[in-house]
């Protein structure tokens, strides 16, 4: 009898522990997609959008016109995905935690600062960018009035760039610590490239080289962060 509930007891833990590891599977793959959905939502819109010029328009005055809502969804979708992500990375560190203080590093803030990078991205598609240089069709060329939301949106999107940048960091000092120079180099990397990007597009300026070197800051971070998803999820045990 008691053999019996000792193999019910590990039954019941296994099918938890199976539970468990599904849904945080489920979360890291809201992390693995989010910059894909995110990237190719905005490039189409970037090369059909009447009057919208990829190499002098922030993606963020897509968000105005008669199809803003497409990019206003792309953003809170986005972010959405973003936050599911970190929350899964949290969960994988947090294991990690109770086996190793030294795989613990960036354990809390990095899946934390990558989920105010997702609120970020939420906030911005609330409130929505002010139209400007030209965008949509009909804006004057020297347009740069800020309105309340503009001026939100600019706030809440600087606060979750500058998250991530600070994320990169922490994930980068972590693979330190654990001897994982390769990936270590890669988070540092990726951190200080979109550091550079987001403070070029701060100046205000739509010369196509400021803009192309933000949409590939823009590109590399939400690559990494997928490539930080997909890592950790293959930390997870094997589903059989």
């Amino acid at each position: 009898m008691r053999n019996a509930n000792i193999s019910h007891s590990a039954g019941v833990t296994s099918q938890t522990s199976d539970t468990t590891n599904r849904l945080t599977r489920a979360l890291l793959t809201c992390g693995v997609i989010a910059g894909p959905l995110y990237i190719v939502t905005a490039l189409i819109q970037g090369l059909t959008r009447p009057g919208f010029n990829l190499l002098h328009h922030d993606v963020s005055l897509l968000s105005n016109g008669a199809l803003g809502w497409i990019q206003i969804t792309n953003f809170l979708a986005t972010g959405l995905l973003v936050i599911s992500g970190a929350i899964g990375m949290r969960r994988v560190l947090r294991s990690s935690m109770r086996s190793s203080m030294r795989s613990s590093q960036g354990g809390t803030w990095g899946p934390l600062l990558i989920g105010i990078y997702g609120l970020g991205l939420v906030g911005a598609g609330i409130f929505v960018a002010d139209p400007m240089n030209g965008f949509p069709p009909g804006t004057p060329a020297n347009a740069h009035a800020i309105s309340w939301h503009g001026l939100m949106h600019l706030a809440t999107g600087g606060i979750g760039f500058l998250a991530l940048i600070v994320a990169c960091f922490v994930f980068a000092r972590r693979f330190a610590a654990l001897a994982q120079r390769g990936w270590a180099a890669y988070s540092l990397a990726t951190g200080v490239i979109f550091f550079f990007a987001f403070a070029g597009i701060t100046s205000g300026s739509s010369q196509a080289p400021i803009v192309i070197g933000f949409w590939i800051g823009v590109i590399l971070a939400f690559a990494w962060i997928s490539v930080m998803a997909a890592r950790l999820m293959a930390e997870l045990p094997k589903e059989e």
